[in-house]
């Protein structure tokens, strides 16, 4: 295993100086480590504070449901998907290593070449996504304030946005954790600030009469919002708490993970309900927009606060997500360094950003279809590893993790053949109606007697639950004696490991 000593690349600017994290898969060494899980608050609050919370109330009243089940909906989603991403994270600083690292243990070093990849593609998928978004919301507002609003507004947004995601998830670790500080206290204070300036915006009566839907849409809006948080992040849930000692409390490191991310995106969502409920309008303008949308009710003296809180909170996501899409990048197998790979990641991010910000049409359709579709294999990826990590008792052999020939093994059929056939079942059970390359998936609505592609069924995303279910059970089943196998060895010998 690669030493973790001498791991930095030091610069100095102003007298101050800047530290380049070159950690790439290699494991924390124990002098690394250190904190209490309760500084995983910061990240994960800052991460998830963003004014696009405002927006899934929307997203959710869009499922023809009433205030109350979006309501219910909305928390349920929320906290259940990120005490998921909880769950992981204890893996995180049992292992020291990055999470789709860990993830080797269940699916073998070679074999978790595929969940990696998987891992890849939404990670880098949500950091366009925001940045695309934050470019919308910068050019939207600067347009209000007559200073263009045009295609050279978004392009000097999109540089600047992209130069700070960039910069930062290059830098690494250390830079992300005291920006996602400044961030949650930026993000947090000029959020109550827009809170407080458009609530007279809100009408209860108008609220009150939003139809209610059927069952099926009040689930599809659950699943949906399950995907569009807490799922969105179960494969990066490792990469912080890895750096916590291994005594830390497992309990506070699932309270503080689930706590810190869930807080802002529930009362965010709410208020989103509220405002969205008040205003077909605005309901209808997010769809395009948004967080751009969302400027259309402040005051004008408002709007450069606005731009401020709405692209910082962006970027704090962007940044996590650029970060951890590195690190599964090496995982798939790129041999690089870490920084490289954030650079290889930025550069797809701003291809996907110029798509969706200059060529697509419209921002929710595929955005829904891009959170469904990845969001079953990610579901059974995460399955799979909650099983597995719940009948683990000991410590992760660090020096295995990065061996084929080790306890873990290289290419183990089984956890492989689980995830395809709980991939398979979810796909069957999910439609997708904003892509044409898409139309196969619901193959199974009709063989199991839930209706045709466009029944009731067919929209409520219930592949994304099969396959996190089928996935959890089938590894408790199969998967216990050889987890119990590979503890059985005594610790691999540190010689010659690579990460």
């Amino acid at each position: 295993m690669a030493s973790t000593q001498g791991k930095h690349q030091q610069s100095t600017t102003a007298g101050r100086t800047l530290t380049i994290e070159t950690h790439g898969l290699d494991v924390i060494g124990d002098d690394e480590r250190k904190g209490r899980p309760r500084q995983l608050f910061w990240p994960w609050f800052g991460a998830n504070v963003s004014i696009l919370g405002l927006s899934y109330g929307s997203f959710a009243l869009g499922f023809g449901i009433s205030f109350w089940q979006a309501l219910i909906a909305s928390v349920v989603g929320i906290v259940f998907s990120f005490l998921l991403c909880g769950f992981v994270a204890v893996a995180g600083k049992r292992g020291s290593a990055p999470t789709m690292v860990l993830s080797r243990a269940a699916f073998g070093v070679g074999g978790n070449r595929l969940p990696s990849a998987i891992s890849w593609i939404l990670t880098v998928g949500w950091e366009t996504v925001l940045t695309a978004l934050a470019t919308l919301a910068t050019a939207t507002v600067l347009g209000r304030l007559g200073w263009g609003g045009g295609t050279s507004t978004k392009v000097i947004a999109l540089i600047v946005v992209t130069v700070l995601i960039i910069g930062a998830g290059v830098m690494g670790f250390h830079l992300i954790m005291r920006l996602q500080t400044i961030i949650t206290m930026v993000t947090g204070v000029l959020t109550v600030v827009y809170i407080v300036l458009v609530v007279d915006h809100i009408h209860w009566d108008t609220v009150a009469k939003v139809p209610g839907g059927s069952s099926q849409e009040f689930i599809g809006a659950l699943v949906f919002m399950m995907t569009g948080f807490g799922l969105g992040w179960v494969n990066a849930a490792a990469d912080y708490s890895r750096y916590l000692p291994r005594k830390a409390s497992s309990r506070g490191v699932v309270g503080w993970t689930t706590f810190g991310a869930s807080v802002a995106p529930i009362i965010l969502v709410v208020f989103g309900l509220l405002l969205a409920g008040s205003s077909s309008d605005l309901n209808t303008a997010i769809a395009g927009d948004p967080i751009g949308a969302l400027a259309a009710v402040l005051p004008t003296w408002f709007l450069i606060p606005f731009v401020a809180v709405a692209v910082l909170g962006l970027v704090g996501g962007a940044v996590l997500d650029i970060y951890s899409s590195g690190l599964a990048l090496l995982a798939a197998g790129l041999r690089v360094r870490r920084p490289v790979a954030a650079l290889v990641d930025g550069v797809l991010m701003i291809i996907g950003t110029v798509y969706i910000v200059f060529i697509a049409d419209d921002f929710l359709g595929p955005f829904q279809g891009f959170l469904i579709t990845l969001g079953v294999p990610i579901a059974a990826w995460c399955g799979i590893m909650l099983a597995d990590i719940l009948v683990r008792r000991r410590d992760y052999d660090e020096n295995d993790l990065f061996r084929p020939s080790g306890r873990y093994g290289n290419v183990p059929p089984v956890p492989l053949a689980i995830i395809v056939v709980s991939t398979a079942i979810g796909w069957g059970l999910v439609t997708n109606t904003y892509a044409g390359w898409l139309e196969w998936q619901g193959y199974l609505l009709g063989p199991l007697g839930l209706g045709p592609k466009d029944g009731a069924w067919a929209y409520a995303n219930l592949g994304v639950l099969a396959a996190l279910v089928v996935a959890f059970v089938a590894t408790l089943l199969v998967n216990r004696s050889r987890v119990r196998a590979q503890e059985s060895f005594s610790p691999a010998p540190t010689e010659g490991v690579a990460s």
